[in-house]
């Protein structure tokens, strides 16, 4: 088996996010790989448990955590934590930058005592951090892995419009920060350039690599599904009246429930829809969005659920028959691999992560154009679907497919490959 020595910030079992999208990657990797994994440790009780439990065994085996806490003590860990998970806080970059610094120092010891083959910068994915593990690729001559590399996505500055001048600002200045150091930052430049193997999380990351850097990647999802536990749909899916339609996630502004909302009020009569809207944000995130659903008088049309559980959200998945995602500004979002295991037909922007996950098999696609088009086009394909159920019905089945194909297993299998392709390039550029 290949050893690879990978630098995932955060992972913790049963979770999302960054957290569970590192979990699972190291898993699926663990199956056909033995792992030396450096990690903050803020689950690591978690982690631990797991590894200690009987059922694990087989993987555990192949799973080596070692732990490098931000803070100095467990009161300052705790503070910077906050920081991290509060995004926009920036001052976490800071203490993030001396963490990445002390992880390759604890990757360039485990290279003395084990023969690795990879290095492997996993997680946090946006580029911004691209850590030092290139460093110690550069002394040690063993090749390196970034990947997948997220955050570089452009906000579509016609979805700003109505937002706040604050909003407005921020995404303008966000934008050209993001294009700026791609092209400029050193320690970015020098990470990506040594790397044998770069992994985009979804193609606007691979657009910018080629574009400011004329490098190659492979465009491998962050997340993945669990073909395994597909979930079969009960009898009478895609048959009722109303069309039961599902919209997950917070309530803040790139998500734009208020194209969701007004592309209801957009339908006609006579298309008989129900839409269940999972999620919550700020007092005023949820006044504003229950109001908007009162002013466009749909307010017999939606159903505000509130924050739910995975469990819940799971259990509605089944039970809808259309998943509308309206987010203009997403890598890949774990629901929309949810709702594909779920078998739900999936109406999203042509755009970001869904662009690479969501194909013509499995949904409906729209192009990012500006609000008021998209609020037309979301209507107008709603209407065709209302009207098509046995569409619903066949893109349902080819969710199964769709699954394998993004699974976790087959997105190891993937990389494994790549790990074996970059050794042997890196022996065959070895002088003799």
């Amino acid at each position: 088996m290949l050893k690879i020595l990978i630098n995932s910030y955060t992972c913790c079992p049963d979770m999302g996010s960054e957290q569970g999208m590192g979990w699972n990657w190291i898993t699926s990797l663990a199956r056909h790989c033995v792992l030396f994994v450096i990690s903050e440790g803020e689950y690591r009780p978690q982690i631990e448990a797991w590894l200690a439990d009987s059922k694990n065994a087989e993987l555990a085996r192949n799973m080596h955590f070692y732990w490098n806490p931000i803070g100095l003590n467990e009161s300052e860990s705790q503070r910077i934590r906050k920081m991290c998970w509060n995004q926009g806080d920036w001052r976490f970059y800071k203490f993030y930058k001396k963490w990445q610094k002390k992880t390759a120092k604890i990757a360039e010891a485990i290279c003395k005592k084990e023969k690795i083959d990879i290095l492997h910068q996993l997680n946090m994915i946006g580029f911004r951090e691209p850590g030092y593990l290139w460093l110690v690729s550069k002394k040690t001559g063993i090749p390196f892995v970034w990947g997948p590399i997220g955050g570089l996505k452009q906000f579509p500055l016609a979805y700003a419009s109505g937002a706040g001048l604050k909003m407005r600002v921020f995404n303008f200045v966000k934008n050209k920060i993001n294009s700026w150091q791609i092209a400029y930052d050193k320690r970015v430049s020098a990470a990506l350039h040594q790397a044998s193997l770069l992994i985009s999380s979804i193609p606007d990351s691979y657009n910018a690599i080629k574009r400011y850097h004329n490098l190659e990647s492979v465009v491998i999802p962050e997340t993945g599904c669990f073909s395994n536990d597909f979930l079969d749909s009960f009898q009478g899916r895609f048959k009722g009246s109303p069309l039961e339609i599902l919209w997950v996630g917070k309530f803040d502004f790139r998500k734009r429930l208020d194209i969701a909302l007004k592309s209801i009020a957009k339908l006609s009569s006579d298309v008989n829809v129900r839409l269940k809207v999972c999620g919550s944000g700020s007092e005023n995130q949820i006044f504003s969005a229950e109001q908007l659903a009162l002013n466009l008088k749909i307010q017999d049309r939606i159903v505000f659920m509130g924050s739910c559980s995975h469990d819940t959200v799971v259990d509605l998945m089944k039970m809808s028959d259309l998943f509308f995602f309206t987010s203009v500004s997403e890598d890949t979002s774990t629901v929309v691999l949810e709702a594909i295991s779920c078998g739900l037909p999936i109406l999203c922007f042509d755009a970001c992560g869904m662009s690479a996950v969501v194909d013509d098999s499995v949904g409906m696609k729209i192009p990012l154009t500006n609000p008021e088009q998209s609020i037309n086009d979301f209507a107008q394909a709603i209407t065709h679907l209302y009207n098509d159920r046995e569409k619903l019905a066949e893109i349902s089945t080819n969710c199964r497919k769709r699954a394998v194909e993004l699974s976790w297993e087959n997105k190891a299998l993937q990389v494994l490959e790549l790990y074996k392709s970059a050794v042997l390039t890196s022996k065959n550029d070895t002088p003799d």
